[in-house]
């Protein structure tokens, strides 16, 4: 009888044995893999062609967009925020000429630089948010101290100048914001209105490559190794913006936002019917509670309730688990993204 217990116990003993190892099998193999950190940017969107830019026009842009990517992914993958990331993307357009914002702002009706932008944490849902303000170099910058720094999240005009003064952030004379072919589209918009502006040092009024009479709009989504995604979005307006206008890119769930249970959005377009919609926080709300993937969402936004009400543009979006997309019902968009796991794409058409 000793002799059975004995092989009782140790079968016993063994089938313990077999359910711990297959507990620590079963665990081993429910660990979540590692989510690719990656960063998506635009640089606005319109009437983009390829006939209206030469081939070193395109590459300027190409060149441009690439280094935008590249600043924000070096953020990410030196084990940096995705705040950190989306701020240093941006900074690189705000910076250059070529899009509408920063530097290359379009100039409203009074001839002056009036400038949005905006950023979220997708962790905390925490946001900041500039609006109407005038000769800061890197108004995203000024959304971020918002962010912060104070217990609001939209500042605006003079406003939102004297405070950004109390940070010592960087402030520029008109002079730096002055670019020809900006004029050049002031001009064009106050002729085709009728209004009695005379114009004043331009040589071409041409179509430009890009209508920026309403879009070249930038912004960045990114997620970083920890999972949390950040979004920011930053715009110099629509050309001959009257009344202190104030479009979509500093209304958070408009022009920006970001949600770690979703996802990430920048927006750019007629900011008006981006703001009706709610744009960039419909298209999360349709991921989290109609479980859509980002990319079914954004075209839903896009194409089935902005483009109805009369209004056109794009948007980039990062989920959750790192998925990049985008969409748009213009004829092109300047965008790219780069991703951990080694994708690197820049586009300017429609394809």
């Amino acid at each position: 009888m000793k002799y059975l217990y004995t092989f009782l116990f140790l079968g016993l003993i063994s089938i313990a044995f077999i359910n711990c190892s297959n507990e620590k099998s079963e665990i081993k193999s429910d660990t979540p893999k590692e989510i690719p950190f990656a960063i998506v940017i635009h640089g606005g969107a319109g009437t983009i062609k390829k006939e209206f830019i030469s081939p070193e026009k395109e590459k300027e842009i190409t060149n441009k967009l690439q280094e935008a990517i590249d600043a924000g992914y070096a953020v990410l993958n030196s084990g940096g925020a995705s705040l950190d990331a989306v701020q240093a993307a941006i900074n690189v357009m705000e910076n250059s000429p070529l899009f509408n914002a920063g530097k290359g702002a379009v100039f409203n009706s009074d001839g002056k630089n009036e400038m949005d932008a905006s950023i979220m944490d997708g962790k905390t849902l925490n946001a900041g948010a500039v609006a109407g303000v005038q000769n800061i170099k890197n108004p995203v910058n000024v959304a971020r101290l918002v962010m912060d720094s104070i217990h609001h999240v939209l500042l605006s005009g003079k406003g939102a100048e004297t405070f950004a003064k109390k940070y010592n952030v960087q402030f520029e004379e008109d002079a730096y914001f002055y670019n020809e072919r900006r004029w050049n589209s002031l001009m064009k918009v106050k002729e085709k209105n009728g209004e009695t502006i005379p114009v004043k040092n331009a040589r071409d009024l041409s179509t430009n490559y890009v209508d920026d009479h309403k879009y070249g709009t930038v912004g960045a989504v990114a997620i970083d190794k920890s999972g949390n995604i950040a979004a920011a979005t930053s715009t110099g307006g629509m050309t001959n913006k009257k009344f202190n206008r104030i479009g979509d890119s500093p209304i958070i769930g408009a022009g920006t936002y970001a949600n770690n249970a979703t996802c990430g959005i920048s927006s750019t377009g007629t900011g008006e019917y981006f703001i009706r919609t709610l744009a960039a926080h419909e298209t999360s709300t349709l991921i989290q509670y109609k479980d859509y993937s980002l990319k079914n969402a954004l075209h839903e936004v896009i194409f089935n309730q902005i483009e109805p009400l009369g209004g056109d543009g794009g948007m980039i979006g990062l989920d959750k688990n790192g998925v990049v997309a985008w969409d748009f019902n213009t004829e092109g968009m300047y965008r790219g993204y780069k991703r951990s796991t080694g994708e690197n794409v820049v586009k300017l058409y429609h394809e």
